[in-house]
């Protein structure tokens, strides 16, 4: 599959997320719910990457892999955390709009740490982004 069905395929599983995120916290406090939700996508992880994957790698990853994937695993916990008082806070279609602005801060930030070119097509797509973002959580 290309890349572009693999994003929409993320971009679905994300917006069930948000919903089932959305009930799950309704009863509980949002850290306790992050770990419970952070526990299952371990076990998940694992077995894919056992089923699926190569785990006999991980023997051979440089330490510059490790911080990086490290440091990834840090932000997404943040993240999740971040997202789930959120949602414990706001109604979910208002606060997953603001997630996706996560989008417009890829954009940013991909020119000066990975050199990625910022074309005139990824500012205007950036600010209507934005614009979009605004626009679903304020009205």
């Amino acid at each position: 599959m290309s890349w572009l069905l693999w994003s929409l395929l993320s971009a679905f599983m994300a917006a069930c997320t948000a919903l089932l995120a959305k009930k799950g916290v309704a009863h509980v406090e949002p850290n306790l719910a992050t770990a419970i939700r952070t526990s299952v996508v371990v076990v998940m992880a694992w077995a894919v990457a056992l089923s699926f994957g190569r785990p006999h790698e991980v023997r051979t990853l440089d330490w510059r892999t490790w911080a990086f994937l490290s440091a990834s695993g840090i932000a997404t916990g943040l993240s999740w955390l971040c997202y789930f008082r959120a949602l414990t806070l706001g109604p979910v279609s208002k606060v997953a709009p603001m997630d996706k602005l996560s989008v417009v801060f890829v954009l940013l930030l991909a020119a000066p740490l990975l050199g990625e070119r910022l074309t005139t097509g990824k500012v205007v797509g950036g600010l209507l982004l934005t614009a979009g973002a605004v626009v679903l959580a304020v009205f």
